[in-house]
């Protein structure tokens, strides 16, 4: 189920809001620019499925966002157990870092944390199946999926580069860990 919690920047240990309400958490994210919605409608592929069935089960809503935000491209990002390279993968997603672009997730399966530092606060948005988020260009954040993640998340990209991190060199991150190392 879908979690946001939020705490001030300089006490990880004690919540200051925590909702499983989705109309609530879009509603606490949107002042930040963040997009956090549902999207329901059609029938999930299976978890095997390969990237161009995912592509074409969701393209009437990823055309119709894709011409909404003007992004030009979409795929699909696959990580488990499996995947080379994981705990350097992980190492990456969990260093706070901007990017120049809003970062688009929505997740097929699985579940994973945005965790977002806007002023004095820090917002853990736990994403899960059927959630977007839209992450707006310039917003320090992490990702965190946990260290034997299994996410298959679609990803929407404006700039033909896809993802490229901007690391603001802060340990903030180790100190509001999403999961257990």
């Amino acid at each position: 189920m879908s979690t946001l919690t939020i705490y001030q920047d300089t006490v990880p240990e004690t919540p200051v809001l925590q909702t499983q309400d989705p109309a609530e958490i879009a509603s606490q994210l949107s002042p930040l620019g963040v997009r956090f919605e549902r999207w329901e409608g059609p029938q999930i592929p299976p978890r095997s499925a390969d990237a161009e069935t995912v592509l074409a089960t969701y393209r009437p809503f990823l055309d119709k966002l894709m011409g909404e935000t003007g992004a030009g491209s979409a795929d699909v990002m696959q990580v488990n157990p499996g995947t080379p390279n994981l705990p350097a993968l992980r190492a990456k997603f969990l260093s706070e870092h901007t990017h120049s672009e809003d970062e688009v997730r929505f997740f097929v399966h699985g579940s994973g944390h945005f965790i977002l530092h806007v002023a004095d606060k820090i917002y853990d948005v736990e994403c899960t199946q059927t959630d977007l988020i839209s992450v707006p260009e310039g917003t320090k954040h992490w990702f965190d999926a946990g260290p034997a993640p299994d996410v298959v998340a679609l990803r929407i990209f404006t700039r033909k580069e896809g993802w490229i991190a901007d690391y603001t060199g802060t340990d903030l991150a180790t100190r509001f860990m999403a999961y257990d190392q």
